[in-house]
């Protein structure tokens, strides 16, 4: 059984390994199927991109899925976020697919639940999958990771994203920097000047402010797309072969303008592409 829960816990070969199964995917190298395998997937928050990337990515690979949605369920009348997780391993289901908005939900399941733990998101801390995506999304345009400098920019305090690729990032030989406003700093990480580092970088990590997770009181100011928005003008003091990153959903014409989501350096829309590759490479991971 191989969980998936932070990518800190995997060597350097265990994340190019699966980075090659989703390429051979790509390249139709593997043809591998999981047949009949009862796939849950349990979102306890919104999501759009890595719920039905999931979902894509299980059908194409012939499992049978089971979409969980809490305001429909048992939890309404009180049942825990541990006994849900435990009725669905009842169930006889394969594997589990999690998000929670908690931070490391996980803990009160490790040792108790018997199928493997796909992490699709905890909190503000960790999102495995979609670090993956982003670092095939790099390899695909660069062939290497040691040495390639990238730029995080945005609400680091809030973002899974943020706290997962830098530490991913840095275990594959990626110099990593972060620039951001005072109020969405986390205070653990040094940051940069963005227009100063903006053209020395090969990637440019844009992140959406989570409007949804900011404290009570605190607001970004207006002036945030003046200060840290991605627009034509920063795009073209970026390197010749420079490309743009970006999680989404994005706030167009907050933290990236209208113009720039699909212009020439973006790779945006590519990265979700590839998700769905990703997550088809986890899943075989966990369960061939």
């Amino acid at each position: 059984m191989k969980n998936l829960i932070r990518l800190q816990d995997l060597s350097v070969k265990e994340i190019n390994d699966i980075l090659d199964i989703a390429q051979n995917i790509i390249n139709g190298r593997n043809k591998s199927k999981l047949d009949n395998k009862i796939v849950a997937n349990l979102f306890f928050e919104p999501s759009t991109r890595t719920h039905y990337s999931f979902n894509t990515a299980e059908h194409k690979l012939n499992c049978k899925v089971l979409n969980f949605a809490p305001e429909s369920s048992s939890m309404t009348k009180g049942e825990t976020f541990y006994d849900t997780i435990k009725v669905f391993e009842s169930f006889g289901v394969d594997a589990l697919v999690i998000r929670a908005r908690e931070d490391r939900w996980y803990k009160q399941l490790l040792g108790k639940i018997n199928v493997p733990i796909i992490n699709a998101g905890d909190g503000k801390m960790d999102h495995p999958t979609q670090t993956l995506l982003d670092l095939l999304t790099i390899r695909q345009e660069f062939k290497k990771f040691k040495g390639l400098k990238v730029l995080i920019v945005g609400d680091i305090a809030h973002s899974r994203v943020a706290h997962s690729n830098y530490e991913c990032m840095k275990k594959l030989g990626i110099e990593v920097y972060f620039a951001a406003p005072k109020n969405l700093q986390d205070k653990q990480y040094k940051y940069v000047d963005f227009d100063k580092y903006l053209p020395k970088v090969d990637v440019v990590n844009m992140l959406r402010i989570q409007n949804e997770r900011l404290e009570k009181g605190l607001k970004v100011e207006s002036t945030y797309n003046k200060n840290y928005g991605l627009n034509k003008s920063r795009v073209a003091k970026m390197k010749k072969n420079a490309i743009i990153i970006h999680p989404a959903p994005f706030n167009r014409n907050v933290e990236i303008d209208d113009d720039i989501v699909e212009c020439s350096k973006s790779r945006i829309f590519k990265q979700i592409k590839n998700g769905v590759f990703v997550r088809m490479a986890v899943l075989l991971r966990s369960l061939k």
